[in-house]
């Protein structure tokens, strides 16, 4: 069986999508988007009628931005967020975004060909915020292998100990 890594991020806005001060960020969504599925690794990003997640609504908070994807590994992931063109995009994010309240992020494997609703993914961020890291839904800072060990995700594939 193969596995792949589903996740899920929240990002709560400083303002409404529409606002004048979001422009920046709202003119560069199609472009991020376009660079994370070009990304190596990429396989399934979650998208509406109108090509991107911007007006799914979550936590019943207009201000919640979801993204919720799918990629062949963590170090692909990783490798797409802190590396890369994105990483000047995801520096900016204070400019835009609050610090969220929770975690932001969950992982979690999936068979390949599985693809996660809207509702599976709020239930995994759930899961993390209830549970911490754990095989179910986990984090870069602790993460989780297919088989349910643990590894240090920003560092390598090397087991924890």
């Amino acid at each position: 069986m193969e596995w792949q890594l589903a996740e899920v991020n929240l990002a709560w806005m400083r303002y409404p999508l529409a606002d004048q001060r979001m422009s920046t960020m709202r003119d560069e969504i199609v472009r991020i988007n376009r660079l994370g599925d070009q990304s190596p690794g990429f396989i399934w990003r979650y998208e509406t009628a109108q090509g991107d997640a911007t007006d799914v609504r979550v936590l019943d908070d207009p201000r919640v931005l979801f993204n919720l994807s799918i990629w062949r590994s963590v170090k692909d992931l990783r490798a797409y967020v802190y590396h890369g063109e994105h990483v000047a995009f995801f520096r900016q994010r204070r400019e835009w975004f609050l610090p969220p309240p929770q975690d932001p992020v969950a992982m979690w494997w999936v068979q390949e060909g599985a693809y996660p609703t809207v509702d599976d993914a709020m239930a995994r961020l759930a899961r993390l915020w209830e549970r911490g890291s754990t095989t179910e839904a986990f984090t870069f800072k602790r993460a989780y292998d297919p088989e349910g060990q643990p590894f240090r995700a920003t560092s390598g594939a090397r087991p924890v100990e």
